[in-house]
């Protein structure tokens, strides 16, 4: 960053780092020990594909990469596998379904990548991991999801609770138990609600 960047205020923008998407199941350990919560074995990839891009074309190249059916939009997650979805702002979603975190993440993380080397590292906005309480669970573990943002590089919790509204209490508690394991956003600002992500 320059003289005139620092004078006038301006940032360059965090440089995506993916790798830190495979510090997850470490801290999935500390999550389930200290907040008795586990992978939900979902997860999602969420996108805006600019307007007449080939969206499709690219979700059947990153099937093929991870040697996977193509996405299904009418049919039901399978496990291995992936949908495609749209929310409500126009976002695409590529949820994925497996019991082992460890291969979501390295399917999330590849599912990124391609993305990004396609030229649509712009359009990426986050990836999110589900978690839920584990059996024999305490009354406080309840549902949350872990957020990576691609921009920032960075992960934030969050909590819905239906209605659109959210644990912000549970959110904080989750941070204080892996905000050592994970870089955490910062910026509380930055926790964006995610109301209508197809990841549970």
């Amino acid at each position: 960053m320059g003289f005139l960047d620092t004078l006038l205020g301006r940032t360059k923008p965090v440089r995506a780092n993916l790798d830190a998407l495979f510090a997850l199941p470490s801290a999935a350990v500390t999550l389930q020990s200290a907040a008795g919560l586990v992978s939900s074995g979902s997860a999602g990839v969420c996108w805006k594909p600019p307007a007449g891009q080939p969206a499709q074309d690219l979700e059947h190249e990153i099937a093929e990469l991870l040697d996977l059916p193509d996405p299904d939009p009418g049919a039901g997650p399978a496990i291995g596998s992936f949908t495609q979805s749209e929310d409500t702002y126009g976002y695409r979603w590529l949820v994925f379904q497996d019991p082992q975190l460890e291969d979501l993440v390295t399917r999330v993380h590849l599912a990124n990548s391609t993305l990004a080397e396609a030229g649509w590292g712009p359009q990426l906005l986050c990836s999110v991991f589900g978690f839920i309480p584990a059996d024999g669970a305490g009354p406080d573990a309840k549902p949350c999801l872990l957020v990576y943002l691609y921009k920032r590089g960075t992960f934030y919790p969050f909590a819905p609770i239906g209605g659109e509204r959210r644990d912000n209490e549970l959110e904080l508690r989750i941070k204080a138990v892996v905000g050592t394991d994970l870089p955490f956003e910062a910026d509380l600002g930055r926790w964006f609600p995610l109301w209508d992500a197809p990841v549970h």
